[in-house]
């Protein structure tokens, strides 16, 4: 099956660059869903984030309560470096299933997922859309990218397609898209899905 998805196995991605999915920039179709908020001030996760390029996105374009969360501290500090005015505060090293709304003191209006969970085990797929709905406030947005591919079955990132996903979702979401992207980036075209799961209120 997998390696052993740790701190260390993903901290030795990052340092020796082997992020193949990394394109070094905001995703066009996160781009565009971004650039149609309005409120400023609300509260978004990105779980995960690796780089977060769409972290530095929302920041550099005034987003006030953008928070990170990733399992290796690498990712984190060159999200820093290169994006100085995030608020160090907001940058979470830890587990993603170990984020507890009530140690942080916070739950989110928007969940933003961008090769998250194609680099879970897949054994965790149900278990992150409970996870996220545990984070998500009422009428929340569960919003990102979803690989429709095959990809690898031994290690990272893991595919999958439209069917199984739905299957994982549960009944806390209600399914406002999920649909072929028709703006990826040239290698992903015909290959991603964009999810926009509102939690019930």
């Amino acid at each position: 099956m997998s390696p052993n998805l740790n701190e260390e196995y993903w901290t030795k991605r990052y340092q020796d660059n082997d992020a193949g999915w990394d394109i070094g920039y905001v995703s066009p179709p996160l781009k565009k869903y971004f650039d149609q908020l309005t409120d400023k001030k609300i509260k978004i996760l990105i779980p995960g984030a690796g780089n977060s390029y769409e972290a530095e996105y929302l920041v550099n374009n005034g987003f006030e309560n953008v928070y990170v969360c990733d399992l290796s501290a690498e990712p984190l500090n060159n999200l820093l470096q290169r994006c100085p005015k995030i608020k160090k505060e907001n940058l979470i090293h830890c587990d993603f299933f170990e984020l507890n709304k009530q140690a942080l003191g916070i739950t989110f209006d928007l969940i933003v997922e961008q090769t998250f969970f194609c680099a879970l085990n897949p054994a965790l797929r149900k278990k992150y859309f409970q996870k996220m709905s545990e984070l998500l406030n009422p009428g929340g947005h569960l919003i990102g990218l979803l690989f429709d591919d095959t990809l690898n079955t031994d290690k990272p990132p893991f595919g999958g397609n439209k069917a199984e996903y739905l299957d994982y979702i549960g009944e806390d979401f209600i399914i406002r898209c999920f649909e072929r992207c028709y703006n990826s980036i040239i290698p992903r075209q015909g290959r991603e899905l964009f999810m926009n799961l509102q939690k019930s209120v």
